[in-house]
């Protein structure tokens, strides 16, 4: 990504990316796996004629992804 998440400003996140590297590891796998699932709720809402679920879940897939960067991305520092 090639911009500053501001996500990443907040107290929580900065906790999250000053973990030891085998922990951000691990905590990405998380949030990629929740990223997928959102994503498979998203598709499933759409069907349904769910928008605002749908919209829901998009952001929620699109927050996993950032955060599991995030973390991926810290440890080439």
């Amino acid at each position: 990504m090639g911009y500053l998440n501001p996500l990443l400003k907040l107290p929580a996140a900065k906790k999250l990316m000053s973990l030891p590297p085998e922990q951000r590891r691990a905590v990405s796998a998380v949030f990629r796996e929740l990223r997928e699932e959102a994503n498979m709720e998203a598709e499933q809402a759409w069907r349904r004629r769910k928008g605002p679920m749908a919209a829901y879940w998009r952001a929620v897939s699109t927050y996993a992804r950032h955060l599991a960067h995030a973390l991926e991305q810290s440890g080439r520092n």
